[in-house]
């Protein structure tokens, strides 16, 4: 019994040590270590443009002002700050380059413990790298407007991504945006004042859990979108605590706003599900989301010429779609910036809509979940019920929606209806 109870310890050390390796970064793994204060902006863009491989860079604690810096083509590389508190790294008086940081072709990369803020386009790109850790990173706009840039945080076309402990504000499309990307990882995050807290967009592989999004447009995204390198999918959403997301959305004109463009995120929305499939939601805390706590729709609802741009990468149809064991509530009214957006008053028609269809539900708000109703049966047509599996086990009363958006434009035809039987999880 001794012998047991000592091996058991011996473990519990083990384990604790691996533990705290993997929370903090270690410099001795680095054949080369810099250090540098404010006042050495100069010899820190420097160093970042000439990086050997193996290199960390330590930047102590203060206030640091960059056009921008620049990273590519290296391995093993770590940008260390003293904490978010107190390492800022401050891009307003930007007079060149659209993002804050960017970083290309990098193998083995960390950024960890500082502030970077006002940029006048994304505040950290990171492109074509492999093996990514954004960690203990703050990364905002002081002003919440359409002057900010569009993603704060911003991997793509990457591979292996872990963002966790980091802070996102400001931005006028994601504050966390993961793009085309295999295997990624969200966790224990936060992002407001954003037009979408976190943003998973033709990614495969990702888990996005113990993340707080409140008081965004939309608290959070996963789309698939077309004419891009690869198709998303496969895509796990737990333990998020995603509320109060009714913000207006400012996203900008031209790329942010297009047909496209997290423009069309309606002020009030929870989670969107946009062209996606593979997806599971569950577990989350989903509250007072007050147009939409949860909305499944397809290209063509933004898009009537989504079924032109179907290839191996896009199907407009979110296909395999399961929902289940959420806390769900939502508040009294729509917010006011929904009555102002396009997505935001379609919305506000069909509570209306389904209310004169069933007086029995005697002005009851929107259903929790909000399904467009257009399946793969205006591809194939078909006759199914549900030949898309969307796989819904939520408890409660006034759930679901099929808002029957393919007739929509004509009002004598349009039913939109609360039955959810052909869409529960069997």
């Amino acid at each position: 019994m001794k012998q047991s109870i000592t091996t058991a310890l011996l473990l519990l050390l083990i384990i604790g040590i691996l533990s705290s390796c993997t929370t903090k970064t270690d410099q001795k793994t680095y054949t080369t270590v810099l250090s540098f204060k404010p006042g050495e902006e100069a010899k820190i863009a420097e160093a970042f443009l000439s990086l050997k491989d193996s290199t960390s860079i330590l930047l102590k604690a203060g206030n640091y002002k960059f056009d921008n810096l620049s990273i590519a083509q290296v391995n093993h590389i770590l940008i260390q700050g003293e904490g978010h508190d107190k390492t800022v790294l401050d891009f307003s008086s930007q007079t060149q380059g659209g993002e804050g940081i960017r970083v290309t072709d990098v193998k083995g990369f960390t950024i960890d413990g500082m502030t970077i803020r006002d940029s006048k386009g994304d505040l950290l790109k990171i492109n074509k790298s492999v093996n990514v850790t954004v960690t203990n990173l703050h990364a905002v706009w002081s002003k919440a407007d359409s002057t900010s840039g569009g993603y704060a945080i911003y991997p793509v076309l990457c591979k292996n991504v872990l963002i966790e402990n980091c802070y996102t504000e400001g931005s006028s499309d994601a504050g966390i945006y993961v793009g085309q990307t295999d295997s990624a990882i969200v966790r224990k995050c936060k992002a407001a004042k954003n037009v979408a807290g976190c943003e998973i967009e033709n990614t495969s592989n990702a888990e996005v859990y113990d993340n707080e999004f409140y008081n965004n447009t939309a608290g959070f995204l996963i789309f698939d979108l077309p004419d891009l390198s690869k198709r998303g999918g496969h895509v796990k959403v737990y333990n998020n605590n995603i509320h109060d997301n009714n913000f207006r959305n400012f996203a900008k004109a031209g790329s942010f706003g297009t047909t496209w463009g997290v423009g069309n995120a309606s002020p009030g929305s929870g989670i969107i599900i946009l062209a996606a499939s593979d997806i599971e939601i569950n577990n989350n805390k989903i509250i007072n989301n007050n147009t939409s706590s949860i909305t499944i729709a397809s290209g063509f609802a933004v898009d009537e010429k989504a079924g032109e741009k179907i290839n191996a990468n896009y199907s407009p149809i979110p296909k395999n779609i399961r929902i289940h064991d959420n806390t769900i509530a939502m508040g009294p009214a729509f917010p006011k910036p929904a009555y102002e957006h396009r997505i935001g008053q379609l919305l506000v028609a069909t509570e209306a809509q389904l209310n004169k269809l069933e007086p029995t539900r005697k002005n009851k708000r929107i259903p929790w979940i909000m399904y467009d109703g257009i399946t793969s049966n205006i591809l194939t047509k078909g006759t199914a019920l549900n030949p898309d599996s969307i796989c819904i086990n939520q408890p409660g009363d006034n759930v679901f929606v099929n808002a029957d958006f393919l007739n929509i434009a004509k009002p004598e035809n349009w039913k939109p209806n609360t039955n959810i039987s052909p869409y529960q999880c069997k």
